[in-house]
């Protein structure tokens, strides 16, 4: 009996190995791209060549290998991974820009980024710094945040607490043990959980690469929660666990305010995608040189050079499938034969759907451009409900899918420019999380369900930076001016009886309602940086969850696509959203795929290209930093 045990153990570990360390397709970062560093190129005409070249059937390249839907970080990602190795890849974007979240934009003289506010994880021979540096040819610059990285101020004004927040896996809690005298235990255990969380994270890249099969026999058998205390710790919420290491409100506040950056109240997030954020920082925060719109400027000629092309102005209104003769399995297989059936057609009729590329909306005109292989960095309602035909819409797997994710939490952002220069409005190259009290979960929970005009007149948490203070390169382009950046959430509800209306002119009841909020959120950062005042501000306007459903694409105005709470972590959930879709040869990239943010997307990224490649691309990422970190070692030794 126990060498049965034994054998199949051994089995079963030499099939997960397999698949762990499977690489039978070329690897992107053989070679190390990186040049000689280029003069950082400003000027935004010559930007915008790069940035803002508009779709036309004839900038098309023929014989594609791929299209990609969005060019966000997960969309420019996984084209510039297939554009090294030599695939000709189309990037198809909505808006009048390529980059997404990662796009910048200028108004009344003022530059703002509307997505990348800090990046964690960038030491030079980290893999991720690596794998970035391989995807823009050494050519984009980081620049570190202040350390203190990010303040935590909790309370009304007349009870403000501040809590520094520093990089430096000892600093960190050290400097949190000196705010929170008597709370050492507390730390250290919480430091040593999100630790220990963060580090299982390769299993979740695993049930996305492995075969479904394999996936769900490590679910069933509970195996899955063994292997790995990323899912072990998966099913708790933040507060659950936070509330256990500590009775001081304020210490468990500072535990969990970092939750803005997925969207979730503590009590419904997952506290493994809250200990990603906690070590995802850890070493420190980074800022691009030269701005956000820096990241799709140097990737963008990457995917040139192998033949392919990023075009703005290119809105894909549905993905096609011609006819020709292709069956599917499973229960695809079944819904097309039943749809066969209640059409009036033949069972051969039902199998005649394959997949030849999408359809771009070029004023009132359909533009088709084919290729074997469609990668949506659209997100998974986007592809799903808008771009597939109705009837692949309706297979069950698309909609067991479907059932198991729901809409993230729409996003606001209030963009400042003021007049003066960091040094004279008091900032700094950090961040401040603001909250008017400790208690997030009531706070968050009656304001997301409030009347929007009472809930506008309290927001009750506010990021706030300066991407002006952040970025080196600001005063040479901007003297003596300087901008803010505002995020919070808001309910898409407040606003969606003006989607359908102007962008630019929704009317006076939304712009009120706008100014509600603004002004809400203006009285916060007065109190909190008393070197600006009202006469400083030269442009202030928001944005709204249907403003991000313009610009970006979000159907709900969410900004980190579907939601991250505890559901999202299952690993049901986790093994079943994959790269793969239910159509042959469509695949998801970007954040749906893996996390949100700019690193979970670029995760998306690279699970999708290790699919498409056949090998496992975050190995090739860990193997890469090996390799720059010996020749830099080798480098410093001569």
């Amino acid at each position: 009996m126990w060498v049965i045990v034994l054998i199949s153990c051994v089995a079963l570990i030499t099939v997960i190995l397999k698949y762990v360390f499977f690489s039978s397709g070329p690897d992107p970062f053989e070679k190390d791209s990186r040049e000689p560093l280029k003069p950082m190129v400003h000027d935004k005409k010559e930007l915008n060549k790069v940035l803002k070249q508009g779709f036309l059937a004839s900038k098309v390249p023929e014989n594609l290998d791929a299209i990609v839907i969005g060019s966000g970080i997960g969309g420019l990602g996984v084209a510039v991974l297939l554009a090294k190795v030599g695939k000709k890849v189309l990037v198809l974007e909505q808006h009048d820009r390529a980059g997404g979240c990662c796009h910048t934009f200028t108004e009344k003289g003022f530059e703002f980024d509307v997505g990348i506010h800090y990046i964690g994880d960038l030491l030079d021979h980290k893999p991720f710094r690596c794998m970035l540096d391989q995807m823009t040819n050494g050519q984009l610059q980081w620049e570190p945040l202040e350390n203190p990285f990010d303040q935590v101020l909790l309370g009304p004004p007349e009870n403000r607490r501040r809590y520094p927040i520093y990089s430096g896996r000892n600093r960190f809690p050290e400097e949190l043990k000196k705010c929170f005298p008597g709370e050492e235990k507390a730390i250290d255990e919480y430091m040593r959980l999100a630790k220990k969380t963060g580090r299982g994270i390769w299993f979740l890249a695993l049930l996305k690469l492995c075969p479904v099969p394999l996936a769900k026999f490590l679910i069933y058998t509970g195996l899955v929660k063994h292997l790995s205390f990323f899912f072990k710790m998966a099913s708790r919420s933040l507060t659950d666990v936070v509330n256990e290491l500590t009775e001081n409100k304020d210490l468990r506040a500072v535990f969990t305010y970092i939750f803005g950056t997925y969207g979730n109240m503590p009590k419904d997030a997952s506290f493994a995608m809250h200990s990603l954020l906690v070590t995802h920082y850890l070493n420190g925060a980074w800022y691009p040189k030269g701005g956000a719109a820096q990241i799709a400027y140097h990737m963008i000629p990457i995917i040139e050079k192998a033949g392919g092309a990023v075009l703005v102005r290119a809105p894909v209104n549905r993905i096609l499938f011609n006819s020709a003769k292709e069956a599917y399995g499973g229960t695809a297989f079944l819904a097309l034969w039943h749809w066969a059936e209640t059409h009036g057609g033949d069972t051969f009729t039902a199998f005649a759907f394959m997949l030849s590329g999408v359809s771009v909306l070029k004023g009132q005109e359909e533009i088709h451009v084919h290729a074997p292989m469609v990668i949506s960095n659209a997100g998974i309602f986007n592809t799903y409900e808008s771009l597939l035909p109705k009837e692949l819409q309706a297979l069950p797997d698309i909609q067991n899918q479907l059932s198991m994710v729901k809409h993230g939490e729409g996003g606001l952002s209030i963009f400042i420019g003021l007049n003066g220069s960091k040094e004279e409005l008091g900032l700094k190259a950090d961040n401040y999380w603001i909250f008017t009290e400790n208690n997030y979960d009531e706070l968050v929970e009656k304001y997301m369900n409030g009347e929007r005009e009472e809930s506008s007149r309290k927001i009750p948490l506010l990021f706030v930076a300066s991407p002006s203070a952040k970025d080196p390169t600001w005063e040479q382009r901007s003297p003596g001016k300087s901008t803010l950046s505002l995020v919070s959430f808001a309910n898409y509800a407040w606003f969606e009886e003006w989607k359908d209306g102007k962008v630019t002119n929704r009317g006076p009841d939304y712009k009120d309602l706008k100014q509600g909020f603004i002004d809400s959120a203006l009285e916060v950062v007065l109190d909190a940086f008393p070197k600006i005042t009202r006469d400083k501000i030269e442009y202030i306007d928001a944005g709204t969850p249907i403003t991000n459903t313009h610009y970006i694409g979000a159907p709900k105005g969410e900004i980190y696509g579907i939601d991250h709470g505890v559901a999202r972590f299952s690993p049901e959930l986790s093994s079943t959203i994959r790269p793969q879709t239910p159509l042959k040869n469509l695949y998801l990239t970007g954040q749906d795929v893996f996390l949100c943010g700019f690193a979970g997307a670029l995760a998306g990224a690279l699970t999708c290209g290790s699919v498409i490649l056949n090998r496992n691309l975050h190995l090739d990422a860990i193997a890469l930093a090996k390799r720059t970190k010996h020749l830099n070692n080798k480098l410093k030794g001569e």
